[in-house]
């Protein structure tokens, strides 16, 4: 039996939304309890990292809650630090991402188990023009989009993998860098449109739009 953790990560400080968007409601309940209850069909345990200096005054449903580290990258090696050594898969999610749906969890899970892949993750086709400025803003090149993706988490890796990646001490935006950089191979699955990153305000809205529809 393949034991499966998750690590939820709700330890930024939200300078674009205005406060911490991850405590903020969604409905009726924070956008992080959300994230938390979307890992839980899937997952053995839940692993919830919140910001730096936060004593959570409730769990919103995780099995363990640790504080970040100063950087996305930081905050996810704490979580990793607070996963039993059983886990064979981890996945990462972010807590601004709370209408991940249960299918999306198990494209990447199985893509890890049952397609080989040491990671998966979901994203989607990028639609715009997607043009490389330099300092002075002035257009230096025009990639691509066919080759490109819009990457979403839930991501999912093998446990010992992931932790090989970030005991190397890199910084990333995301943890596949991460796992990319050791030369490992990382899955891309069908993301959903759906499942939006709130990011402002306006995204909230979005949120709570298709959480009524």
């Amino acid at each position: 039996m393949w034991h499966v953790w998750a690590v939820v990560v709700a330890g930024g400080s939200g300078r674009r939304f205005g406060a911490e968007k991850q405590f903020a409601l969604l409905g009726d309940r924070p956008v992080v309890e959300w994230a938390v209850s979307a890992c839980r069909p899937c997952a053995s345990g839940v692993v919830l990292v919140v910001p730096p200096g936060t004593t959570a005054e409730v769990d919103y449903g995780a099995d363990v809650v640790v504080e970040g580290g100063a950087t996305r990258t930081a905050s996810v090696r704490r979580g990793l630090s607070a996963v039993p050594d059983e886990a064979d898969v981890i996945l990462v999610h972010d807590a601004a991402r709370p209408l991940a749906a249960p299918a999306l969890f198990r494209s990447v899970i199985d893509a890890v188990i049952s397609g080989g892949a040491d990671g998966a993750i979901p994203a989607l086709p990028v639609s715009d023009t997607i043009k490389v400025v330099d300092g002075t803003r002035t257009v230096t090149a025009t990639l691509d989009r066919a080759t490109l993706v819009a990457v979403q988490t839930p991501q999912a890796f093998g446990a010992a993998l992931l932790r090989r990646a970030h005991a190397a001490g890199a910084e990333a935006t995301d943890d596949a860098a991460l796992v990319e950089a050791l030369g490992a191979t990382v899955r891309v699955v069908p993301g959903d449109p759906r499942n939006l990153k709130i990011t402002t305000p306006a995204d909230l809205g979005t949120a709570e739009h298709l959480l009524r529809g």
